[in-house]
Order: structure tokens, then C-alpha cells, then sequence
């Protein structure tokens, strides 16, 4: 009964897969659309496919689309979304391959009289490779600017930002709040904290499924803590503010079938004030965060 179970959940998470890959095209009408060896244009391109060009979709990962591309990792390629449009596969419409996508088809010869005087100098020889060029209107990455929220050590938890600048660049942002009580005192501090910070990409893995992207960072953080009372004993309320810095290393993972939205674990050393004795915070942070990028 397991068996036969398992086996009806198999046939139906690949039945929908397998018809879209069979159903799918990608048109081209850019002059020349890049052909990745991963769903990144931080990844090296591996080849070429003309204005018009019809080719299968093996699988569609949201910006990117997979093809299949003998030259690459794994026999298959990923275009831009931008490069083309999706559409339902017709019967009678010619499709690609790798070994015709890299060669522009020849135009066909004007009349003599029409040709222009230096379009022995402007045509494309037949079989000449085209240059690699950056995509239009794309970032370097798929994500530049994104919102969410995390949770981590001492009950925190907060809104965040992230911005990628370049390709291993980027800024981030934390407004957190935490409550930590005491063994030795009496009372509770709460604090309220600010953390603007850089990040570094240390590199990219990406594949059919999912893209990681290891980082380095350090962040400024400024905190206004206040201790208050929390049992029988009457304390006066106290406030103080601060400033303390964190450093850190973890990685941002995203999911082909999710494009938009990144999953980011870190672990870190900070160094905070402490202005109430009892309270002292760990030097060692952990943090789990989400961001959904909205470009």
C-alpha cells in the first residue's frame, strides 16, 4: 500500500513537469540571446541563439528557463525570461538546437541596386561567432533590492533589508527587539536596536533547483536598552543607549520554483554595551532571516 502510494505522488509531481517541459518554447526576438552555464549572468556564457530562434523549455525556473545545450554542465543551458517570450509549443513551428542555435541564419541577398555601400563591412559572416554582451534591463544577479523579517539568539526578532549592489557588494539593514532576563538580578532589559551593516559575496553555486550565495558581513549596532521591574520587588525604570558592532558569515539560498524569495542563516561574534549587570548578551549571535525581492 505504501509503495503503491508513493508511487501515484511520483507520477503526479512529474506528470505536470514532463508536460511542460514537452509544451513550452522560448522565441527569441533579441538580436542574440545568451545561452548560461547556470540560471546567473554571473555565470560564464556558453553560447548563442539568434532572433527567432523556437527552443524547447525543459524547465521554467521564473527569470530563467532551462534548455537543452550539449556544450553545457549537465547537457543543459538557462536564458533570460527577457531574452524571449514563453508560449505554448506548435506543431508546426520549427524548433532549435545547440548545434544550429550558435550560427545566426544567413539574410536572405538584396537586390544589388538597394545594397548599401558598405554592407560588405556591416553583414555578419555566416558561422562567425557572436560577441558575448550583458543583458538589457537585467541585473548583474537576480536579486538587487529585497524586505522581510528574522529571528535570532535572545528572543530577537525584527524587520530587514537587503540591497546587492554589484555582484558581490551589498548593504542591509535590521531594526530588532529583544527581552532578556536575569538568574543574578532582578528585573528584565528590553532592547530596541538599529544595525546598518555590508555584506560581501564570497561566490555563486547555482543549479536546475536552487541558488546559494555565501557571505561575509559586519554591522554597526546602536541600542537603546531599558530594565524594568518584572515581579514583587518595585524597580525604578532605567534607559540607556549604546553603540556595538557584529560580525558574521552565513549564506542566502533561493529555490528555482521561488525566484523572489531568499532564505539566510548566519552566525556571528558581536561586542554590545552592557549597562546593567546581570544582562550581559553572548558574544556569539545566530540569525535566520527572509526577504522577498521585489526587484
Amino acid at each position: 500500500m505504501i509503495r503503491r502510494a508513493a508511487a501515484v505522488v511520483i507520477a503526479l509531481v512529474l506528470t505536470p513537469a514532463l508536460v511542460r517541459a514537452q509544451n513550452t518554447v522560448l522565441t527569441v526576438d533579441v538580436p542574440s540571446a545568451d545561452v548560461h552555464k547556470g540560471p546567473s549572468t554571473v555565470t560564464p556564457v556558453i553560447g548563442h541563439v539568434p532572433r527567432g530562434t523556437v527552443i524547447p523549455v525543459s524547465r521554467n525556473l521564473g527569470s530563467w528557463v532551462r534548455v537543452a545545450w550539449p556544450d553545457g554542465q549537465d547537457g543543459a543551458g538557462f536564458l533570460h525570461v527577457t531574452m524571449g517570450r514563453i508560449e505554448p509549443a506548435r506543431a508546426d513551428a520549427p524548433t532549435a538546437n545547440a548545434a544550429t542555435a550558435n550560427v545566426p541564419p544567413q539574410a536572405p541577398a538584396a537586390p544589388a541596386a538597394a545594397a548599401p555601400a558598405n554592407a560588405a563591412q556591416t553583414r555578419t559572416p555566416v558561422g562567425d561567432p557572436i560577441a558575448p554582451r550583458s543583458l538589457p534591463n537585467v541585473a548583474p544577479v537576480s536579486h538587487v533590492f529585497g524586505v522581510g523579517a528574522l529571528v535570532g539568539t535572545t528572543s530577537s526578532f525584527g524587520a530587514t533589508a537587503r540591497a546587492w549592489r554589484n555582484n558581490h557588494l551589498g548593504i542591509q539593514f535590521g531594526f530588532t527587539r529583544d527581552a532578556v532576563s536575569s538568574d543574578v538580578a532582578a528585573g528584565r532589559v528590553t532592547s530596541v536596536q538599529f544595525e546598518p551593516g555590508v555584506v560581501y559575496a564570497l561566490f555563486d553555486r547555482a543549479n536546475d533547483y536552487v541558488w546559494i550565495r555565501p557571505y561575509v558581513g559586519s554591522v554597526v549596532s546602536f541600542r537603546h536598552e531599558t530594565l524594568s521591574a518584572t515581579g514583587p520587588v518595585a524597580l525604578e525604570t532605567t534607559s540607556e543607549n549604546g553603540v556595538g558592532f557584529r560580525v558574521f558569515g552565513g549564506g542566502e539560498m533561493t529555490f528555482g520554483s521561488m525566484p523572489r524569495f531568499g532564505l539566510s542563516a548566519d552566525l556571528g561574534y558581536r561586542r554590545l554595551p552592557t549597562p546593567f549587570p546581570g544582562f550581559e548578551a553572548s558574544p556569539l549571535s545566530a540569525s535566520i532571516a527572509v526577504h522577498w525581492y521585489m526587484k
